[in-house]
């Protein structure tokens, strides 16, 4: 099974990701990295040479790379459910969870900043959760209150799958 981990910027999916494939006792495949990697540079990088839609061509490839990775936890990248193609990848290949995080708590995790091409200023993260968090929720098999302690968010997700199977 492929366990697709999807939220906003700083709801964990790097973090727990780590924990539930611990648990799990499989490999953990964080799509940001795999990009970064394949390219050599990072997302902020990426993002100013070849623009959003660059990007999201790249992150498209590498989530098709990793749909073939199983069993695996897959960190995907905040936009991950913006492309059709990807929500079509997510559901038919694994099980989605959304990392949800409450909006005050993101805030704290996540500051605007000049390495962040999404979340520059003040307002940038609520205009990413307003258009993200329905498609998140539309697509997840599983929404998990990720609030928490990275081991408790991943015992938590790894309860759920267990009750799911």
């Amino acid at each position: 099974m492929i366990v697709y981990l999807v939220g906003m910027p700083g709801s964990g999916k790097s973090t727990v990701g780590q924990e539930v494939a611990g648990r799990l006792g499989v490999p953990l495949v964080d799509l940001d990295a795999e990009i970064e990697r394949e390219i050599g540079g990072s997302v902020a990088q990426i993002f100013e040479e070849r623009g959003e839609a660059g990007f999201r061509e790249l992150e498209a490839r590498a989530l098709l790379r990793a749909s073939t990775q199983d069993p695996s936890v897959v960190a995907c990248g905040g936009g991950v459910v913006l492309e059709p193609a990807n929500r079509v990848t997510l559901r038919n290949t694994g099980v989605c969870v959304f990392l949800d995080v409450p909006l005050e708590q993101l805030r704290d995790r996540v500051p605007p900043a000049a390495e962040r091409p999404l979340i520059r200023e003040e307002g940038d993260l609520e205009r990413l959760l307003r258009a993200r968090e329905p498609l998140y929720r539309e697509f997840a098999a599983h929404v998990v209150d990720a609030s928490g302690a990275p081991g408790e968010v991943a015992d938590a997700i790894v309860e759920e799958l267990r009750w799911s199977a």
